[in-house]
């Protein structure tokens, strides 16, 4: 039993599948990766994201220990996002799941080759 934000999960997977439960939190995470980015640099990223549902995401993935907000005492106040330890851990993760996903996309298109040619 795992439990996390008054949460409890029964397996690793089970937890996994609640936490990426869309895609938008990956993506999220894929777009921290390098820098850290304030919110609209962020939102016209993730364009056509609205900024209540990525405020959303960003408090999720705040709340899961994977991203931090920091605040700069300036005027206008500055906020910015960056990955924490364990966010910059699913690099590997994200990497591994964008090669399976060309290596995909090339099978699809010579499949789709071979039916055109086929008629």
């Amino acid at each position: 039993m795992i439990e996390i934000n008054n949460k409890t999960y029964d397996s690793n997977s089970e937890l996994f599948f609640e936490i990426f439960n869309d895609r938008l939190k990956l993506y999220i995470i894929w777009h921290l990766q390098k820098n850290p980015m304030r919110f609209k640099d962020l939102s016209d990223a993730l364009s056509p994201i609205t900024n209540k549902t990525l405020t959303a995401k960003l408090r999720e993935l705040q709340a899961l220990h994977l991203v931090i907000r920091k605040t700069y005492a300036e005027v206008p106040p500055r906020v910015e996002y960056s990955l924490s330890v364990q966010g910059k851990y699913l690099r590997p993760v994200i990497e591994e799941i964008l090669s399976w996903s060309q290596k995909y996309a090339s099978f699809i298109i010579d499949k789709n080759n071979k039916q055109s040619n086929i008629a």
